[in-house]
Formats: C-alpha cells, structure tokens, sequence
C-alpha cells in the first residue's frame, strides 16, 4: 500500500481544485450558520456536493480541513497600503495586519491552524505576511530607501506581536508597535 505522504499532490486547476472550492465554500457556510455541531465531514460534503470518503481521502480529518479553510481565509485581500515611506506603510500595515489577527475570528484561524500537525499551512500563513512585508520593500527600494530585509521584520515586529495575541492575550497598542517598528529601522 502507498504510503499518503510519498504520493504528489492534487495538481493546481482541474477537478481537483474544483472539488477543493466547494468543500473550503461549504465549511465557510456552515460556520456562517453559527452552530459548531453541524460542522461535521458528512455535513460537509453534503453540501458540497462530495462524498464523504472525498473529503477523508484528500484531507484526512475534519481539524485538518479547518485548518486548510483557515489558512485560506488568512490570505490578504490587497496590497498594503501606500503611505509614501517605509516606516508609514510599515505602520498602517501591522497596526491593519495585528487587528485583524487580534480580532476573534482571527485568533480562531490562527489556532486552527496550529492545532493540526501540517507544516504546510504554517508556513503559507508566513508566505503571505513576506509577501505583503515584501511589497512595502520594494516600494520602500524604488523610493531609495534603506530598509531591513524580510526575515527581520518578521523576527523583529511580527513574531513578537504575534506571540503576544495568541499566549499573552494582549492587544498591543499603537505604541508597543511604533517602539518594535522603531526598533527595527534602527537595528535593520
């Protein structure tokens, strides 16, 4: 028997990526609905139109489908915004990013992701914050500016306010986060 872990992943398009959409839509609308006992995988697939062994077959568990759809719903929705310097876009973008996250669905999707074993996921949710951090880089370059390399905002801003929301239960302010951006332009 085929070991699940050594045979290659569904390919991008296709059935595949359909059948994806309507499971991810159909997990959305059931937590819309409110009633976390109706969040099943039979439930699911009903009203995606698949088989239950479908959903078993590609995601294996139902805490490992929610932390797909989590990781999902953390992708951004746009570009940070332009505020016309480094520091200014590295502001507006935390202080968005950080009440985002902070919020309750928020925080929800970040520990759905982490309560399943799925490295993946947890390094999509760090691709899309390079991502975002990366844009304000080069808008940052294109103006001439010196700035800090990805890695370091990540290091120095993100994982300490990250690490704040979800084990310290704290909302930082805007001057915990104007004193780390501070930090880091002087350090980076």
């Amino acid at each position: 028997m085929e070991d699940k872990k050594s045979r290659p992943g569904p390919r991008p398009g296709g059935r595949s990526a359909l059948v994806q959409a309507a499971v991810h839509r159909a997990v959305r609308e059931i937590q819309a609905l409110g009633d976390a006992q109706q969040l099943t995988i039979p439930a699911i697939a009903e009203r995606a139109g698949v088989t239950p062994s479908t959903i078993y077959r590609r995601w294996g568990t139902l805490a490992e489908l929610l932390s797909d759809v989590a990781v999902e719903n953390l992708r951004p929705d746009h570009e940070p915004e332009d505020c016309g310097s480094f520091r200014a876009d590295l502001l507006a973008w935390i202080e968005q990013y950080i009440e985002e996250i902070s919020s309750v669905p928020g925080r929800n999707m970040l520990r759905t992701v982490l309560a399943v074993d799925k490295p993946q996921n947890r390094v999509q949710c760090t691709t899309y914050t390079l991502e975002q951090v990366e844009v304000i880089r080069q808008r940052a370059l294109a103006r001439g500016e010196s700035v800090p390399e990805g890695d370091a905002i990540l290091d120095s801003l993100v994982a300490p306010l990250i690490y704040r929301l979800l084990f310290a239960s704290e909302q930082p302010d805007r001057a915990r986060i104007e004193t780390l951006v501070d930090a880091l332009l002087v350090d980076g």
